[in-house]
């Protein structure tokens, strides 16, 4: 039984809702009719025993009665009658009447009607059974009237009252144990009914519920999957709907961003040439104003030529703010060439190892992975000198003693990773996610559009790049960038 209702299980599990709801209503069925059926039997056999029994009392009945009608000169026992019905127990046969030939009763369990002719409805009943119907009803008991012949010498008649009240207390037990056996497994049947419908129709409810929620604008609805029906199927349909929602909204939210950004960088380049044009006219009267207006005295002349010098200096951080707005707004276009990367590393190198001789910062180089990637090599050394340039500025702190820059690659089959870890004073774990928004800077006067530019360019290329960092433990830019 525990084997077959695994694989009853195991059956509805990898099934339709349609099948699996056919196997369990012809389950249902099955159980039903085999109960009926085994207590109809049970009904029948009952019957059939006592059928069996009331006839062998009217068996022996009849012999009583032929023994008493061929009983020695004619006498008869009514006490013998009388205490074989009691031995019946008044079941089945309620009534034992000899008949002579000439129409008279001369025995009867029934003392009372010793003697007497019989009535004009019994003698009835003997010309019936004389023309072939021994057996007529009335009311709640059977008339049988048998003639007793021995030879060719009829000596009378049996007549027999049959009670059939006791069958027919039988039948109606028996038809109200069918009736409310029935009516048991019919209720089995209408609780399990509501079991297995509970049990479908709540994974029916619990996708409705969460399909309000999102419709309210809750996307962080996912429904559980077990099994492979039509239910499973809907719930996997609404978790990739909600999973799209969410692509949906975050790219909205990214389209309304660019929108965002693209107005401010149309606003970024006009203020930029509004800006750019004062600064060159103050950047050439400048120049002018240096060998024209310069007084004679030396003293005043070092004086005035420090003051042109910081005014230029000015002018010219204004004009590379102005260049980094420019940059930032202008459509990207690359020119893409295929490139070794230990090439480009070493052309990187070259461009910082006098600045970090100076600042006194180690470099270490963990590349031996080597791959040729197609990048816009101006452009990327850009990006990769603006990180540097980041990691050396990180280490300037007088108080950080091991000042160590590590550029680090790793090749897999689908993407070569180039690693930038420094030793600096690091980032804080609340700051980490807003390293590349536009204009977020970390330093003291900075436009904070570095790692923004660093971040889209290594985008353009079809990579990403990560920031790891832990404050006062240094910091990782991980750029990640597919093969050709």
């Amino acid at each position: 039984m525990r084997h077959m209702t695994s694989l009853l299980s195991n059956f509805l599990y990898s099934n339709s809702l349609n099948t699996r709801l056919i196997v369990i209503m012809l389950f249902l069925s099955f159980i039903m009719v085999s109960a009926l059926l085994v207590i109809y039997s049970n009904s029948e056999k009952a019957l059939s025993r006592e059928i069996e029994r009331q006839a062998s009392d009217l068996t022996k009945a009849i012999q009583i009665g032929v023994e008493e009608v061929t009983a020695s000169v004619g006498s008869t026992d009514e006490a013998r009658l009388a205490n074989y019905l009691k031995e019946l127990n008044t079941k089945g046969i309620k009534e034992i009447s000899i008949i002579s030939n000439a129409d008279e009763i001369v025995a009867s369990t029934v003392p009372s009607k010793i003697g007497q002719p019989v009535t004009h409805k019994r003698k009835e009943l003997i010309i019936k059974a004389e023309l072939g119907e021994p057996v007529s009803e009335e009311g709640s008991a059977y008339n049988v009237i048998l003639p007793v012949i021995a030879g060719n010498t009829q000596y009378g008649y049996i007549h027999l009252k049959i009670n059939k009240d006791d069958l027919n207390k039988l039948m109606k037990e028996n038809t109200l144990k069918r009736i409310t056996a029935a009516l048991m497994v019919f209720a089995i049947g209408i609780v399990m009914t509501l079991i297995l419908s509970r049990h479908y129709t709540m994974p029916i409810k619990q996708l409705a519920d969460a399909a309000v929620r999102v419709a309210a604008g809750d996307l962080n609805q996912r429904i559980s999957v077990s099994g492979k029906d039509e239910i499973s199927k809907l719930a996997q349909s609404f978790n990739h709907l909600v999973t799209k929602l969410k692509e949906t909204r975050s790219l909205e939210e990214r389209l309304r961003e660019a929108e965002h950004l693209s107005t401010l960088g149309q606003l970024s380049r006009t203020i930029a040439h509004e800006i750019r044009n004062p600064l060159n006219f103050i950047n050439l009267s400048i120049e002018h104003m240096e060998t024209k207006y310069a007084p004679q005295d030396s003293g005043d002349r070092v004086k005035y030529t420090n003051l042109i010098k910081g005014i230029k200096q000015e002018v010219q951080r204004l004009n590379r703010l102005v260049s980094d707005f420019l940059d930032y707004s202008r459509p990207m276009k690359l020119n893409l060439t295929e490139v070794n990367t230990a090439e480009i590393l070493n052309d990187i190198i070259d461009l910082i190892w006098a600045k970090a001789e100076a600042e006194k910062i180690i470099i270490k180089r963990e590349d031996n992975d080597v791959a040729v990637l197609r990048l816009d090599v101006e452009l990327f050394k850009s990006c990769m000198m603006n990180i540097i340039a980041n990691a050396f500025q990180a280490m300037s702190d007088p108080s950080i003693e091991n000042k160590v820059l590590t550029i680090k690659t790793h090749k897999t089959d689908e993407s070569f990773t180039i690693s930038v870890i420094d030793t600096g004073i690091g980032i804080a774990a609340e700051d980490i996610d807003r390293v590349f928004e536009p204009f977020f800077s970390l330093k003291e006067g900075g436009l904070g559009l570095g790692l923004s530019m660093t971040k889209r360019l290594v985008e353009e290329h079809g990579g990403s790049i990560k920031v790891f960092s832990e404050k006062g433990k240094g910091t990782e830019l991980r750029l990640t960038l597919p093969f050709c």
